[in-house]
Formats: structure tokens, sequence, C-alpha cells
């Protein structure tokens, strides 16, 4: 079979891409990892940041591909999900691992208490609102984190958030219901 080449990340071929990764060709590997990179990252860091554990993002988004990689063939029978459903799936569950396995920020089942140092990032270039919103975000629990950032920022469905986090739908619902309530009472708002 040929070499599959990639221009950009966004025109790809993803079917013809995944099909050379699972023969080992590292140009598509490299395709899967400029395309996805991005949704990993931000995953990753959105449940990480609150915890204070934002230097494991880059090693946790290399284990992410790296799991990926591996189980490409398992992924290509399986053809239940979407590669990226998959892909952020893999990267959501090694942060909610992570922050199991080593906490260090205690929180009360929805929101947690954030040191200002954490929650505000004077490097960071966000307008004052979005700071306000990412703080707001930071505030919930990392599971109501986790599912509404795959809900929010993903656009994963309902079942596939459900899957994700190894949840039944009706966790899932309540999880997101609660993020927007303390979201609405965080933000003061009517949303």
């Amino acid at each position: 079979m040929p070499t599959v080449r990639v221009a950009t990340a966004e025109a790809i071929d993803e079917p013809a891409v995944l099909a050379a990764a699972i023969r080992g060709e590292p140009a598509a590997f490299r395709a899967l990892v400029r395309r996805y990179e991005r949704a990993v990252f931000s995953q990753l860091r959105g449940v990480l940041l609150a915890s204070g554990r934002t230097a494991l993002v880059e090693d946790l988004a290399q284990e992410t591909f790296l799991r990926a990689f591996r189980a490409l063939p398992r992924y290509a029978s399986d053809g239940r999900a979407k590669f990226s459903t998959w892909l952020l799936t893999i990267a959501t569950r090694l942060a909610l691992n992570e922050l199991r396995r080593r906490p260090g920020v205690s929180f009360d089942g929805d929101t947690m208490d954030l040191q200002p140092a954490v929650m505000g990032d004077p490097d960071h270039d966000a307008p004052l609102v979005g700071r306000g919103i990412e703080a707001a975000v930071l505030s919930l629990s990392p599971p109501l984190r986790a599912a509404f950032l795959l809900r929010e920022l993903h656009g994963f469905d309902y079942a596939d958030i459900a899957e994700a986090l190894d949840v039944d739908l009706g966790t899932v619902k309540s999880r997101l219901s609660r993020a927007r309530a303390r979201l609405r009472e965080v933000l003061g708002g009517e949303t």
C-alpha cells in the first residue's frame, strides 16, 4: 500500500491515515498527533489545572498518544467511536486516574477550593471575562469538570461522555446539570 502523505493537520483523509498508522507508518502517526494534539492538551489541561499539575500535561499527552497508537488495531476492529472521541477518552481517563492516584486538592463532590495562584496565571493572555469563566470551570470537581469539558469543549454527546468516563448515562446527566448549576452560581448569571 502507498505511504500516506499529509499536507496539513486539517486536511487529512482520516480513514487512510488510520490505516497507515496501523501499518506503522511514522508520517501517519505524526499526522494524527498534529491533528489532535490541541484537543488532547486542552482536555488534559482542563482536568488537571485546578490540581496544580499542569507540568504533567505534556507527559500525559505523550502517554495518551502512545496508548492510542498501541491499541489502534483494537480501535479499528471495534469501530464504535470516532477516533477523536476514543483519543479524548484515553486522555480524560489518564488525567482522572492521575488525580485519583495522587490527590493533592480536596473537593466536596462538586467544587474545589482553589488557591489564587492556581486560578490566575499572569502570563495567560485570556481576556478578563475568559479568566472568570476559566476560574469558574476550574472550581468544579474533577468528575464534573471532565464531563463538562467533554460536552462543551469537545462536543461529545451524552453517550460518548458516559463511555469516556465509564459511568452510566444518568450519572452524566447529573454531573452536567450540577456543573451548569455551579457555573451559574459562580458566574452569577441566568444561563
